[in-house]
């Protein structure tokens, strides 16, 4: 199958980003005890989605104000680890090169992340020379899993679903893909194995983006 366009994870993908999830769920949980009248437990809820959720409880024990000032204070948690976390990673060693590869074959690149812009930008500070497309976590209503976030990505792009691909190191990239209509790769570069990623439903599983030339057949 020739893509015309092919869309990238970035945590995991294309760079190494080691951010300690747990950690984030009970910085989340101590701050949930400050307005909650009781000391909120993750349930297995991605961070994101469980500030939603606990925003939603806030609300209804406080109202909406405490609710804003939850958020924002979640919010800010989770952008500093993820600052904290960019400044200690680094892009994988074949990531430009892959890039410039895709790019020679006239195959458009794309990233969509749910990390936040400045810290993709402070390990790939030149991802705009790169990619024709990035959307972080603020630039989007909805981010992956929802459809939208790599919908959105790929009419920047001008190419329809069919046409393009996910790549991904998660089992959300692999369902923001079929969610979308979009053929899924997953690649074994970040916390999730080989046989996690298959049985996640990828159409296909390489151990790391670098080979994904060679997959598609590309010199």
């Amino acid at each position: 199958m020739r893509y015309d366009a092919i869309v990238f994870d970035f945590d995991g993908t294309l760079a190494e980003l080691v951010l300690d999830f747990d950690l984030m769920k009970t910085k989340i949980a101590a701050l949930g005890e400050c307005f909650l009248p009781y000391r909120p437990v993750p349930d297995g809820m991605p961070a994101l989605e469980w500030v939603e959720h606990l925003a939603g409880l806030v609300e209804d024990e406080g109202g909406r104000d405490a609710a804003l000032e939850f958020h924002c204070r979640c919010r800010l948690t989770i952008n500093a680890m993820e600052m904290d976390a960019a400044r200690d990673g680094r892009l994988f060693p074949f990531t430009r090169g892959l890039l410039v590869t895709l790019s020679s074959e006239g195959i458009a690149a794309g990233v969509i992340t749910r990390n936040i812009t400045p810290a993709v930008r402070t390990v790939f500070p030149d991802i705009d020379e790169h990619v024709r497309v990035l959307l972080a976590r603020e630039d989007v209503a909805d981010v992956k899993p929802h459809p939208g976030h790599l919908l959105a990505a790929l009419e920047r792009l001008c190419v329809p679903p069919e046409r393009a691909l996910m790549v991904g190191d998660h089992p959300l990239d692999v369902e923001t893909g079929k969610r979308a209509g979009v053929a899924t790769l997953g690649v074994a570069s970040g916390r999730v194995s080989e046989a996690g990623l298959t049985a996640a439903g990828a159409d296909a599983v390489l151990s790391q983006a670098s080979m994904l030339p060679g997959y598609l057949g590309l010199k």
